[in-house]
């Protein structure tokens, strides 16, 4: 079996990759340099040369508030130029089975928690990423118009917030998680006795390792399809992906505080976006056809440190002046 990892160096992307490898699959993957998912025609020629019997699109444009902010237009026109192209272009190509990966904020900010499948379209996206939203929701919809229309098997997974291995450690253009480790780990390098975080710190949540990610991603891959068929509905068919509980950003930078050894002063800037204030997930769906996540979140915050300090920090370390 050969399977086309898109985005296989992003976090998401590179943790199933790794899953795959583990079971002797043959895994096709490109750079962005080596091929631009953005271009149609680059797409096309790369199906035409690379028959794949599925397809795990994990490439996507990502980033925190500030980075979804700041460059909407790009948000919405480079992932809808990447879903539209990877999803028509296997379908051309006669690739029968593919796996989309959204996220949460597909949901309305105003919905109840933990947020079901058929929430979604129920109400306003929240404002701060909705370039994003709109466009992953545009993927969603892409893989089940062509399941109806053209009897693909195209399926979807939203994970909730995701970190681990791999993250994105940008000072600016990183989510929360990352953000935090970053910022806490060099305030205790530079001696610094407090620490500033955008908000209130009352906004809950949640969080999902990366490997718990995409062992949720190939086992929904793997379901026979007459069992996804019989937990999703041909217009609702996505799954959520969560850990199951959730916290407040307040509590998250008291944890990464003590994982990387802050003993200063945590201070909240509410005059900055909070964001929604709760995003949980209803995973119901997916435990009722056996799967749960493994990792401990207090874990996966001293794992994804480490990672940061054996990878990030010491790769710094060694660049050349």
């Amino acid at each position: 079996m050969r399977v086309f990892v898109a985005g296989h160096r992003g976090m998401v992307g590179g943790a199933i990759t790794r899953k795959l490898t583990e079971r002797g699959v043959d895994v096709v993957t490109r750079t962005r340099t080596q091929l631009d998912l953005t271009s149609q025609d680059a797409v096309k020629a790369f199906f035409a040369a690379e028959p794949v019997d599925a397809v795990v699109l994990a490439a996507a444009k990502v980033g925190g508030i500030h980075a979804n902010n700041t460059y909407p237009a790009d948000f919405i026109y480079e992932n809808l130029m990447i879903e539209c192209n990877v999803i028509h272009q296997a379908f051309a190509a006669g690739v029968g089975k593919l796996l989309f990966l959204g996220s949460s904020c597909i949901y309305p900010r105003a919905v109840a928690q933990p947020m079901r499948e058929d929430a979604l379209l129920t109400g306003i996206l929240e404002p701060t990423n909705e370039p994003y939203a709109v466009a992953k929701i545009a993927g969603i919809k892409l893989c089940e118009s062509y399941n109806r229309q053209y009897g693909t098997d195209y399926r979807s997974v939203m994970p909730t917030n995701l970190y681990g291995p791999g993250d994105n450690f940008h000072p600016e253009n990183s989510h929360v998680m990352p953000a935090l480790i970053r910022r806490f780990h060099e305030a205790v390098r530079d001696g610094v006795k407090q620490v500033a975080i955008w908000g209130s710190g009352t906004p809950r949540r949640e969080f999902l390792h990366v490997d718990d990610m995409a062992q949720a991603s190939l086992f929904v891959l793997d379901l026979p399809l007459e069992v996804y068929e019989a937990n999703t509905q041909p217009m609702l068919s996505h799954i959520n992906v969560g850990y199951g509980e959730d916290v407040t950003i307040r509590e998250l930078a008291e944890l990464v505080a003590r994982v990387t050894g802050f003993t200063g002063e945590i201070v909240f800037d509410a005059s900055k976006p909070d964001g929604t204030m709760r995003k949980l997930m209803d995973s119901s769906r997916l435990e009722a056809m056996g799967w749960k996540p493994s990792v401990v979140l207090e874990q996966g915050v001293a794992e994804t440190y480490q990672w940061f300090l054996d990878n990030v920090v010491q790769e710094r370390s060694v660049a050349p002046a």
